[in-house]
């Protein structure tokens, strides 16, 4: 059962190998006159430019595995920066082509190209002049040749051992679709923060919010001055619950802080003439209030000795908020 299960994972992954050689022959990489033949990477080119435009939206459609693969592609489409929507063909013939407006781009899929059910959607692209990309594995198919710009997927044997079910195929179709979605999206400078907008909930949300949502502000902030007796410094970080003391210099800049291990140490020395300068670290981590919740948690973590709190400067290094690892956990970001 095993070698099976590897022979199927072996068998796409030379499709996928035939797939990433059919695309460099743009760059002319590949010595493969087949693949050459294709021209997928002119064709992924001329795709990725088309679909650029700004307010350009990419209809995406297709039938049976295709069109599962399809919404997927939509899916990843929308959730990286270019707008999307998925119409089911049988459905587009009973009303849903007015979902299509003048300037989309229509994606089809088909693996052979002649998919009846693809039919209404291609004349009403023809019609009303809606650019087609079509993405197939046979250049001379009907979907093809009715096509602008033919995205031909490089001929390679299914894993279904009768070589009907679509497995190859499919896995060709959606990395595809992927490539063009994230070649898409650094193409258009999306980032992390427009990345948050569209993935607000579930962890990934958690990890793309901003530390300015999730800091405590205002008088709950443990901050001292450096002058500040270790009786006091004690009272503060007691008070505060936060584990560390901010210490602020006379302009409110943060100038050094001081952590639960130096305190303890500093309990060895004169409690009654210690300072909070004579304690303090002076090259403390912080963190700015539009930096990621993630980044926070990694800045934490990513040390010999992880940090449970940081302060949140502003540009002229004054203490805004602070932020503790148990506001990440309850964030859901850790």
């Amino acid at each position: 059962m095993i070698e099976g299960a590897c022979k199927v994972l072996q068998t796409e992954r030379n499709g996928l190998t035939l797939l990433m050689e059919a695309l460099r022959q743009a760059l002319g990489n590949t010595g493969d006159a087949a693949v050459a033949a294709s021209g997928l990477g002119d064709a992924f080119i001329r795709t990725i430019e088309v679909l650029s435009t700004p307010a350009r939206r990419v209809v995406v459609t297709g039938m049976g595995k295709s069109g599962h693969i399809g919404r997927k592609i939509q899916s990843t489409l929308a959730s990286t920066g270019t707008p999307s929507i998925f119409v089911h063909p049988a459905e587009a013939s009973h009303g849903d082509l007015g979902m299509l407006q003048p300037g989309d781009a229509i994606l089809a899929l088909s693996n052979s190209g002649e998919t009846s059910e693809l039919a209404d959607i291609v004349s009403h692209a023809r019609r009303f002049g809606l650019l087609l990309i079509a993405m197939t594995a046979h250049a001379e198919s009907t979907l093809a040749r009715a096509a602008d710009i033919s995205l031909v997927l490089p001929h390679a044997p299914e894993a279904c051992p009768m070589g009907l079910a679509p497995t190859t195929s499919s896995t060709m179709q959606l990395a595809l679709g992927d490539a063009l979605a994230i070649v898409l999206l650094t193409r258009r400078g999306f980032g992390a923060d427009d990345f948050g907008v569209f993935h607000p909930g579930g962890r990934l949300g958690a990890q793309l919010r901003s530390v300015r949502e999730l800091m405590h502000t205002g008088p709950g902030m443990p901050l001292g001055a450096p002058d500040l007796p270790l009786r006091q410094v004690i009272m503060e970080m007691t008070r505060k619950a936060f584990g560390c003391m901010g210490v602020v210099g006379p302009d409110g800049a943060l100038v050094g802080l001081i952590t639960d291990g130096d305190l303890r140490r500093a309990l060895e020395q004169d409690i009654d003439g210690t300072r909070a300068a004579d304690i303090m670290n002076t090259n403390p981590q912080t963190i700015r209030p539009d930096a990621l919740a993630v980044d926070a948690l990694r800045i934490m973590n990513d040390r010999p000795r992880p940090i449970t709190s940081l302060f949140v400067l502003d540009a002229e290094h004054h203490p805004i908020g602070i932020l503790h690892i148990h506001d990440l956990l309850r964030a859901g970001v850790a």
